[in-house]
């Protein structure tokens, strides 16, 4: 009986440190974000968005609140209101994808969100509600992939996502990845057949079997788990659209929080460089080459280093070795994306070819896989 409660005590505690160690602690001065009781039906965004604004700007006159809708996202529908002629002062209300629960931690999402508002590293979240939250319009334009390769802004981009990983907010232990444990659960869900043929013959033939995957998953995580890459708080979808730019003030801010969390380092990267390639039209052949990588992981190892208390000075070996990283946690990228594309091919009411993305996805996965083979961390 002993033996029993002291295994029992012990795998007990263990699953308490890696609750900890995955465990986003919000700084206790971060504003409290109420939580308004509505649910913004999706065939009448402008009756559920009212009754938000009734609490959130009571000065406006319902007859004089306009909308727009954005149209890039995949996941989520998302709308800004405002009042007057221009978008000033603008509420963004997003409205959760059919059953995104199924593949997004909210609660872990909004404690994302508030720490890095606190950092000045995200906008101001108004509240959440039933099924969305509401919060504060940045100014400045969302990117496109031949953006994001240009001077100054993928230096900008770098040193912007160094900020976001080099923030504290592990409340002392140790952080760890979930990353492996979010693919498992992913894996889980991904759907064996559809109800029409012509999906369900796509999956068959050009989608990898369950089989695959698995052997596939396991392989990744002994690879990639001996390269040494560091766990910091990550974005996790760093795609163009996410990277707002702001001329006028010379910087990039980042949105869209739904994935953050602790993360290995050269997956963060891994998942931007990959999406170089677009979403729309996805073309790889944009994945950057190698004379792109080294300036841009010269441009993150400094302001990294800067806002870690380490100085700035980068050796070639320091870049060398996470070139080699993120090059090979890019194939993490793809598996995961692909697995979430299939789940969502499944449940999403989203007009998009999710199982098209997905086969994209694995595609470049194994075309990547034989690529970066011959990568080595050097000696």
């Amino acid at each position: 009986m002993c033996v029993v409660y002291v295994c029992i005590t012990l795998i007990l505690l263990c699953i308490f440190i890696w609750a900890m160690a995955n465990y986003i602690h919000v700084p206790d001065e971060a504003p409290a974000v109420p939580k308004i009781d509505v649910t913004v039906d999706e065939s009448d965004y402008r009756s559920g968005a009212l009754k938000l604004l009734k609490e959130l700007r009571p000065s406006w006159k319902p007859s004089e609140v306009k909308v727009k809708f954005f149209t890039d996202g995949i996941t989520n529908k998302l709308l800004g209101c405002y009042v007057g002629a221009v978008m000033q002062d603008v509420v963004l209300v997003r409205i959760y994808g059919n059953k995104t629960e199924l593949l997004v931690d909210r609660e872990n999402e909004v404690k994302s969100f508030r720490v890095l508002h606190e950092n000045r590293c995200a906008p101001h979240l108004y509240c959440t509600f039933n099924n969305g939250l509401c919060y504060e319009f940045l100014q400045g334009t969302a990117l496109e992939p031949e953006h994001i390769r240009s001077a100054p802004v993928f230096s900008l981009i770098a040193r912007q996502l160094a900020k976001y990983h080099a923030i504290h907010a592990h409340n002392g232990w140790v952080p760890q990845s979930d990353m492996w444990l979010k693919m498992g659960k992913y894996f889980a869900l991904i759907p064996k057949y559809f109800k029409d043929p012509a999906q369900n013959a796509r999956l068959s033939m050009e989608v990898p079997s369950p089989r695959c995957l698995r052997e596939e998953l396991v392989w990744l995580q002994q690879s990639l788990s001996v390269l040494g890459s560091p766990v910091v708080l990550c974005h996790n979808d760093l795609l163009c659209k996410n990277i707002i730019y702001n001329e006028e003030a010379g910087n990039v801010k980042f949105i869209d929080y739904e994935y953050a969390g602790y993360n290995y380092q050269a997956y963060d990267i891994g998942n931007h460089f990959n999406e170089f390639a677009g979403l729309n039209e996805v073309d790889y052949s944009h994945y950057p080459e190698r004379t792109f990588q080294l300036p841009w992981l010269r441009s993150y190892l400094e302001a990294y280093k800067e806002h870690k208390g380490q100085g700035s000075e980068v050796t070639d070996r320091e870049v060398e070795i996470l070139y080699v990283q993120v090059n090979h946690f890019a194939l993490a990228s793809h598996f995961f994306w692909g697995l979430w594309a299939l789940i969502q091919a499944k449940v999403s009411t989203i007009d998009f070819d999710f199982l098209g993305y997905a086969v994209l996805r694995f595609n470049q996965y194994f075309k990547m896989k034989l690529d970066v083979a011959e990568l080595n961390l050097p000696e």
